[in-house]
């Protein structure tokens, strides 16, 4: 918040009594409220705020910089985002986006949260203060862990915890909570619910799956937006009960396609869209970009690029309740802009984040620093002592045997069950390579009880090796994906050594590894060197004979027991529908 001192420079200044600090001259202005365009206009900056938009230069300042016919638009937004899965601290992750035009980002901070708690999270917030080139508001963990009782984690945020960081200024939000939660009337998480509404501030929704009748209870308990559409009906049905859409394009999570092109086929208004990330890994963002992917994407798909970026900026600052800071550029907002010489291809030239040039031509002007992150971040890893091969191995009775069968969907988070027939080979359900059905397994990373949950699944592709990380959704145990136990084990032991990472392992060989030593879930090093390096694991994934593009992203969303249709845990087997463990087999053939 200003204080009176700089408003009073402000005002002066737009009176003519003071200097501006800066101008941009020859701008063709956005002005998001109403969509037009100022073909020739001056926007003057103090403080860091926008302070006037005139036709001409008519105000004294003490910079000019001349846009030289360029289009000035808000600073993108992203609605949603866990900042943890793009595998950078926030202030690594600060030179990826800005260069794109994101400004400002509203993170869900569950991942650092379900490792390390209460604690954690200020931790997080705290070491990147003073250190990173755009805004990051706080969207606060509703649920740590996710699934009670359903998998182990190393952090537990209860009603005190989340109303304690409900209470922060940088906090816009209660973080996303799924259906289980309200529909079983758990008075803890309804509470929550209440302590942000209390507060002024929305809880945001994740209702994967909900259809109308349940949709109904989930709105009227107050969440307000949804980010797992993947069809345009569910998008409607939501936007018809009065939440807001989020539509996500991540790593797995490609929905944009789908979505906009109903938005446009049925006409409807836009007015409660929104876009966000959601899970992002940092090369696929270098390479194809932020929000402004989406944006651009929402253009090439017919919608208007002024509506393009109104979802992307103004939308999203109205639906948190800070669009008396962010969303337009308009007098008394931060100066967040953004230069682009097309409207129909958000590609800035210049970005400048609180009226200070950061960005040009898609580079950082000035890479950001490593915030200080404590000790107890940087052990978070600890296998049981009795861990080893074994604790891999599924036991049944006959030749064969039916098993209840993760399949992934390409570019989807969601995934179905199937009942696949596998293989018993003295005593131990086996692997089925020509059907693509590889051995999952989590293995809890805390030091806690030594649990490990095993499975099967489908989509990976490979037939020799294993994968393992220690991003996983939302516990953040260890999971694995292989086509034999040895490699499966030495991978996960591979991730203890590095206190987290993603791994690939072929032959007992260790092929590649991306160490993640910041609560297992982020890298200390700085973005070029991250990025780096997970294309060169993928690209040994890919060797490995794997079919799917982001399979560390796959991989790390198979464990999350709040997504359809089945999810893995250290517990084991999670129907989503039930909300409960499951058994592995159709009949219970399973040695004891």
């Amino acid at each position: 918040m200003r204080n009176i001192t700089e408003m009073k420079e402000e005002l002066l200044a737009v009176k003519g009594l003071e200097f501006a600090d800066l101008v941009l001259l020859n701008a063709k202005v956005v002005f998001i409220h109403t969509e037009e365009v100022l073909n020739s206009g001056c926007v003057y900056i103090k403080n860091g705020r926008v302070i006037a938009i005139h036709h001409e230069h008519k105000l004294k300042a003490k910079e000019e910089f001349d846009c030289k016919g360029k289009y000035l638009i808000p600073g993108l937004i992203d609605g949603h985002i866990h900042i943890e899965p793009t595998l950078l601290t926030p202030e690594a992750l600060g030179d990826v986006i800005v260069p794109h035009g994101t400004t400002t980002l509203l993170t869900d901070a569950m991942e650092i949260g379900n490792v390390a708690g209460l604690e954690g999270v200020r931790d997080l917030m705290k070491a990147s203060e003073g250190q990173i080139k755009y805004n990051m508001f706080l969207e606060v963990p509703s649920r740590v862990p996710t699934a009670p009782g359903l998998e182990t984690t190393g952090g537990v945020m209860g009603l005190e915890e989340v109303t304690e960081l409900l209470g922060e200024s940088y906090s816009v939000s209660m973080g996303e909570l799924d259906p289980s939660k309200v529909l079983g009337m758990k008075e803890e998480y309804l509470e929550k619910i209440n302590a942000a509404h209390r507060l002024g501030k929305i809880a945001n929704g994740h209702a994967a799956g909900l259809q109308w009748d349940d949709l109904n209870i989930y709105a009227l308990a107050g969440l307000t937006d949804d980010h797992e559409c993947v069809y345009y009906e569910e998008l409607l049905e939501r936007i018809r009960l009065g939440m807001t859409v989020m539509i996500r394009e991540g790593s797995t999570e490609r929905n944009i396609e789908t979505l906009i092109t109903g938005v446009l086929e049925h006409k409807l208004p836009t007015e409660y869209i929104l876009f966000c990330t959601d899970d992002k890994h940092a090369h696929e963002i270098k390479h194809e970009g932020h929000i402004n992917y989406m944006v651009n994407k929402a253009i090439e798909l017919g919608l208007d690029p002024l509506k393009a970026l109104k979802i992307a900026t103004i939308n999203t600052a109205k639906h948190f309740r800070i669009d008396h800071i962010l969303g337009s550029i308009t007098p008394g907002k931060w100066a967040d802009i953004l230069l682009v010489e097309d409207l129909k291809n958000i590609s800035p030239t210049h970005v400048f984040f609180h009226g200070e040039l950061v960005a040009e031509n898609g580079k950082i002007l000035e890479n950001s620093k490593q915030g200080i992150y404590p000790e107890y971040l940087l052990k978070t890893v600890k296998l049981s002592d009795d861990f080893g091969t074994n604790k891999f191995e599924v036991l049944a009775i006959g030749d064969s045997i039916e098993v209840k069968t993760i399949n992934i969907y390409p570019d989807q988070i969601i995934n179905f069950k199937s009942i696949e027939n596998l293989p018993i080979k003295d005593g131990k359900v086996c692997t089925d390579l020509e059907k693509d059905i590889l051995k999952l397994a989590v293995v809890e990373r805390y030091g806690v009880n030594g649990d490990v949950g095993v499975g099967f699944v489908r989509g990976f592709g490979f037939s020799n090796g294993a994968l393992a990380c220690s991003v996983a959704h939302d516990h953040h145990n260890i999971v694995v994906v292989g086509s034999n136990d040895d490699d499966m084990a030495l991978a996960v032991k591979t991730v203890e050594k590095y206190q987290g990472g993603l791994v690939a392992v072929s032959d007992g060989e260790i092929k590649g590894v991306l160490p993640l030593p910041i609560a297992g879930l982020m890298s200390d090093l700085d973005a070029p060197e991250v990025i780096e390096r997970i294309e060169a694991l993928n690209e040994i994934t890919y060797e490995m004979g794997c079919k799917i593009p982001s399979p560390f992203m796959s991989l790390s969303f198979i464990s999350l027991p709040t997504v359809p249709e089945l999810g893995l845990t250290d517990k084991g087997l999670v129907e989503v529908k039930s909300h409960s463990i499951i058994s592995l087999f159709e009949e219970n053939k399973i040695m004891n």
